[in-house]
């Protein structure tokens, strides 16, 4: 089913970083306004403590804020970055869980879409920033079908990747950016691996920093009890010393003795077109030479 209608509210909210001296919203907000959505502004959203959108106090309050109305249908986080992490023991998760909308984010927004999902069975969709996708007052024409698709269609068949291990599988897709899901390892925020498709990417680390948080993942519960692995764009990922590996290397390791679908190099990412994907939700996951797509 469609996750938005026409006429709906939404909220914008800054969990993470500040919104950044020469940026402009109106852009985005307009964008919007056009795919006809009407659009709400977190309190915070100008604030600016540290590299943060405020504190973590004010930060918070202005999600549970939009979280509480319950004429906002869904949250667009407006920026990654960083800061998402601190803030996440002072939301109200049960307002969440009472009253769920979709959380729509990219890179930093894994850690609120995660633990939104883990604490209140609150779904999200992770590929899409309404400030980092405006550029020069325009959105990217593949990135604004993508959010049109997500948003208003009612079924979606996204073709996309290459097979790494061949097969078929359902169950709750989870992740996002690996290195801010890791984050979430060993705290009450973090996903119980158990029936789950992993989803993962991440941008500007070094391979063997790469590396150490698959393996860090696959030291958590139930890492052998995952359904499947989707592995989008590690953008700008470089190898520090020849023979740290590459991307393809850390995948290997990583995947080595599961028997479950994986796909690699989906369209996912921090990378200029890419798919937009629910957090939290059933899926299906089909793997195979011919044939790499997921559906829901």
């Amino acid at each position: 089913m469609s996750i938005l209608k026409k006429g709906d509210t939404v909220g914008i909210i800054a969990p993470s970083s500040s919104f950044g001296d020469d940026a402009d919203i109106t852009p985005a907000c307009d964008f919007l306004h056009n795919l006809g959505l009407k659009t709400v502004l977190a309190e915070n959203i100008y604030s600016s403590h540290r590299y943060m959108a405020g504190t973590d106090e004010q930060r918070a309050a202005a999600v549970n804020s939009l979280i509480s109305a319950p004429e906002i249908k869904a949250l667009f986080c407006l920026r990654g970055g960083a800061g998402a992490t601190r803030i996440l023991e002072l939301l109200d998760f049960s307002k969440l869980q009472k009253n769920p909308k979709p959380i729509i984010g990219l890179s930093d927004s894994t850690a609120l879409q995660n633990a939104a999902f883990t604490r209140a069975r609150n779904p999200s969709l992770t590929g899409f920033l309404p400030l980092y996708d405006m550029q020069n007052g325009k959105i990217n024409e593949f990135m604004a079908q993508e959010l049109r698709s997500v948003l208003f269609a009612e079924q979606h068949n996204v073709l996309s990747g290459k097979c790494l291990s061949s097969g078929t599988t359902t169950g709750i897709i989870i992740g996002g950016c690996l290195s801010v899901f890791n984050l979430l390892c060993g705290t009450k925020y973090f996903p119980n691996l158990k029936g789950k498709i992993l989803l993962l990417e991440d941008t500007g680390e070094k391979t063997y920093r790469i590396d150490l948080m698959l393996t860090q993942l696959k030291q958590q519960a139930n890492f052998n009890q995952l359904r499947g692995i989707i592995f989008g764009a590690f953008n700008n990922c470089k190898i520090q010393d020849r023979q740290d590996g590459d991307i393809n290397d850390c995948i290997a390791d990583f995947t080595q003795g599961l028997n479950i679908p994986v796909i690699t190099d989906f369209a996912y990412g921090h990378i200029p077109q890419r798919h937009i994907i629910p957090l939290g939700v059933k899926v299906k996951l089909i793997s195979s030479p011919q044939d790499c797509r997921l559906v829901w």
